[in-house]
């Protein structure tokens, strides 16, 4: 049963980013949206939450969410939607964070924005392997490290238990084992929660680790979406190919699909 659907054109000024770019994921599901650096990846995210005005782009078509047109909504309807069902975890945590407010404070902040009162941080905390004791929610941004960072990220894009997940370039910024460690996250998040998630990423190895489904862009459209293992396997389109066999493996290692999952 699909949640998102989405057909759209997008540009800026005059210039046309994305054609007749078509998408769907399930519930439950994890698509991975796969492209070199702008290719237009994140303006597909941006379109999905509305926000592409702030960056001076114009979309076209529909974005059904839930059977709701989102091109339709007000910016009243779409600022309750926001947050609540639709979550974003964006490439830089440490950037997306304020620093000048401590993280219990960010929490709280995320909260109101939808809810009223002040719920125990302990099992949201605990859910995302942070420490769950107050002495944590006084600390700043600036004494954490990456990977808790985009932890901490995490946690508030769960905070209202969102049915989409869009997690945009969420692991580049992070060393491989923290990496490792935060598509296991978004695997557990996805199969104990059933949050689908639209993960846009570069990187086809951790797309390969993560996603049901593959969605390859290129040129501003689709050029191939299909299972994850028949995208490895049995790529149809030569830009696929390409992306392929630029992977960095051990000679005589198996294509990532084959190790991970």
């Amino acid at each position: 049963m699909m949640l998102l659907k989405l057909r759209i054109s997008v540009g800026y000024g005059k210039k046309q980013v994305l054609s007749e770019v078509s998408l769907h994921v399930d519930h439950g599901e994890s698509l991975g949206l796969v492209g070199r650096s702008g290719e237009g990846k994140s303006t597909i995210a941006l379109s999905i939450l509305g926000l592409l005005g702030l960056k001076g782009g114009h979309c076209e078509g529909e974005i059904l969410f839930q059977d709701r047109d989102l091109l339709k909504l007000n910016p009243r309807e779409l600022r309750r939607l926001r947050g609540k069902e639709i979550a974003l975890v964006p490439q830089s945590p440490l950037a997306a964070l304020n620093p000048n407010m401590r993280l219990g404070a960010q929490l709280e902040e995320a909260w109101r924005a939808h809810q009223e009162g002040k719920p125990d941080w302990k099992p949201l905390l605990e859910s995302v392997s942070l420490p769950p004791e107050e002495s944590f929610l006084r600390q700043y941004p600036r004494n954490l490290s990456v990977g808790m960072a985009q932890r901490f990220l995490i946690a508030m894009a769960i905070l209202h238990h969102p049915a989409l997940l869009l997690a945009d370039e969420s692991t580049s910024a992070l060393d491989t084992i923290t990496q490792s460690e935060i598509l296991g996250l978004f695997k557990r998040l996805n199969r104990e929660r059933g949050i689908s998630i639209l993960f846009i990423s570069h990187d086809l190895a951790s797309v390969a680790s993560l996603c049901d489904r593959v969605a390859i862009l290129h040129q501003g459209s689709i050029a191939e979406c299909a299972s994850t293992e028949d995208v490895f396997r049995n790529p149809r389109c030569e830009y696929t190919k390409q992306l392929i066999a630029a992977i960095p493996r051990l000679p005589g290692a198996a294509l990532p699909l084959v190790a991970a999952r």
